[in-house]
């Protein structure tokens, strides 16, 4: 991910471009560092995403839908009371660095004209969001507060005065010629792209790398010719939005010889970026809320996993269980050559056909019956452990394949999804249900399976976790539904909103049948059919666990493609 000053300078234009003279329609905050501002621009709705978080800090148009809170925070209020209908004069770079300004023109609460500044800071984990009164250069509120305790340069608090982030004494790139960026390296020190980064403002070492290799270690001029060439594209705005697929995947708004890897092109930064950050701060989210399940999960596995190697070695000893039956057998049968005292005792095996002699342990301190006893006792404690082992050993394996499917759904679950994931385990005794406070029960609201759309626009269901999976397949499909599952991986119900689906859609949804399934990663991939009504819950089975007959086979090879492919309106 490189999200540097010449990214910024090219959503900012492209931004500048498609929202000027834009009016905010509303404004939304779903998470604690994400807004949303839908835009009415030249008779189009258009959808402002803006993140301040950590790791995946930007801003772009984005076609995603977010779940909304049900209550705004008050930075959200904030923001509807200052910026709900006001309109977009402009969106600017500072300099060539990762902030932007967004210039709002409204009205204040007697009519006159207002000028409000929404700054976009994209640094790190020192992103932040911050309203600001242009007249006063006052802070209005942030996203994020930072006291004089946590920045000694600044505070960022309402009412505080706006103050940038401390200058990094680098030069701007696209105010200088070719000739003052040779004079500002020193080709004797080596390492020019370190040198480059340190010394010019935006520049990431991506693109660094990319100056020095279009120079191909020539002689001076060329690295003035590479400069100017990367330099002049910038100014013009002539970028090249694309993702690049390798190991670790990134985008740029430039071409990159230095990264190897398929390119995926773009005809907008905003559709390269959407593309890119697409579902992945909704997993870090997901990660964050779910990671004392993930812990709790992950140890309850572990824990059956020990249990099995202990049932093992007792399965082990068992099986010498017919060894101590014949031990007291034969120690009954020549009781009068034992003494009490005696530490063993030499008899005839009437078991072995050669009838062999075969010597016995004896317990010195009991009597001969007493030591007959004691092996027959540990003879049917040990039957009666077989049969206990083998049940228990069952158990469980049964406990780690629904664990196991449990931590698999996580992964692959959406923020609202986790609830529905504690609930169960909570309804099936693995966690604590927590006190309620006061006596109003909280509404528990149904269900929600994802929804896809087939290329001919007949609906897809899937899903997400085992009470989606049973809530889908028991009450809100129809009996002469299609129905699909992976056949013998553990994966999501997922039903095909059609009596009699065409090839195509079957194949399709097969392919989200294979991609919600711990196989999501293999190839050919079986995935079993069959109608509603031939898929039944056994009694006592743990939630989404079904059996079913009369299904037909597919096989399909897992595209992710398809979840972004098939997840839109009908046609």
């Amino acid at each position: 991910m490189v999200f540097d000053g010449i990214v910024t300078r090219a959503i900012a234009h492209e931004l500048n471009k498609n929202l000027s003279s834009g009016r905010v329609l509303k404004i939304y905050q779903p998470t604690d560092t994400e807004l949303l501002f839908t835009v009415r621009h030249f008779g189009k709705n258009k959808q402002l995403l803006i993140s301040a978080h950590s790791s995946y800090a930007r801003l772009h148009l984005s076609n995603d839908r977010y779940e909304n809170p049900t209550e705004p925070t008050m930075f959200c209020m904030m923001l509807r009371k200052y910026l709900s209908g006001s309109f977009i004069e402009s969106v600017s770079q500072m300099e060539n660095e990762r902030i932007l300004h967004i210039r709002f023109h409204t009205k204040n609460e007697i009519g006159d004209t207002s000028l409000k500044t929404l700054v976009v800071e994209l640094m790190g984990k020192h992103s932040n969001i911050i309203l600001i009164d242009d007249e006063r250069q006052v802070i209005l509120d942030s996203i994020k507060h930072v006291s004089h305790a946590q920045n000694r340069h600044r505070s960022i608090l309402p009412g505080s005065t706006y103050i940038s982030p401390p200058s990094q004494d680098k030069i701007n790139p696209l105010t200088i010629d070719g000739d003052t960026f040779i004079k500002k390296l020193d080709f004797n020190s080596g390492k020019l792209d370190q040198q480059i980064v340190k010394t010019f403002m935006g520049f990431s070492p991506l693109l660094a790398k990319e100056i020095i290799h279009m120079a191909d270690l020539g002689k001076t001029n060329a690295y003035k010719e590479a400069f100017e060439t990367i330099q002049n594209k910038i100014k013009e705005n002539q970028f090249e939005p694309q993702i690049i697929l390798a190991k670790k995947n990134l985008f740029y708004v430039l071409p990159l010889q230095t990264v190897a890897g398929n390119k995926q092109e773009f005809n907008t930064i905003s559709e390269m970026l959407d593309t890119f950050y697409s579902g992945k701060a909704e997993r870090d989210r997901v990660k964050q809320k779910a990671g004392d399940l993930l812990r709790f999960l992950t140890n309850e596995v572990k824990k059956n996993q020990r249990k099995l190697i202990k049932l093992d070695q007792t399965l082990e000893e068992a099986k010498n269980a017919d060894k101590y039956q014949r031990d007291g057998e034969l120690l009954t049968a020549h009781m009068h050559l034992v003494k009490q005292g005696d530490k063993q005792v030499e008899v005839i095996d009437y078991y072995d056909p050669e009838q062999k002699t075969r010597t016995i342990k004896l317990n010195e301190n009991k009597s001969p019956s007493d030591n007959a006893q004691v092996f027959f006792k540990k003879y049917h404690k040990l039957k009666k452990s077989k049969q206990m082992v083998v049940e228990e050993k069952k158990k469980a394996k049964e406990e780690i394949n629904y664990l196991e499917e449990i931590i698999d759904q996580i992964e692959a679950a959406r923020e609202q999804d986790i609830e529905e994931i504690r609930e169960e385990l909570q309804e099936q005794g693995y966690l604590k249900k927590k006190a309620g406070k006061g006596k109003q029960k909280k509404k528990i609201s149904k269900p929600e399976p994802d929804t896809f759309y087939a290329t001919d626009g007949t609906a897809i269901l899937v899903g997400r976790n085992n009470k989606q999976n049973e809530f889908l397949t028991s009450r809100l499909a129809r009996k002469d539904e299609v129905w699909l599952h992976t056949k013998d991986i553990p994966g999501s119900h997922v039903v095909i909103r059609s009596t009699n689906p065409t090839e195509e859609t079957l194949l399709e949804a097969a392919q989200l049948a294979a991609n919600f399934s711990k196989s999501k990663n293999s190839s050919s991939v079986p995935v079993d059919y069959t109608l509603i009504r031939h898929v039944k819950k056994p009694n006592g089975a743990k939630p989404g666990f079904v059996t079913y007959d009369n299904q037909k086979t597919i096989y399909v090879t897992p595209d992710e493609n398809y979840m972004t492919k098939l997840k839109r309106e009908p046609n």
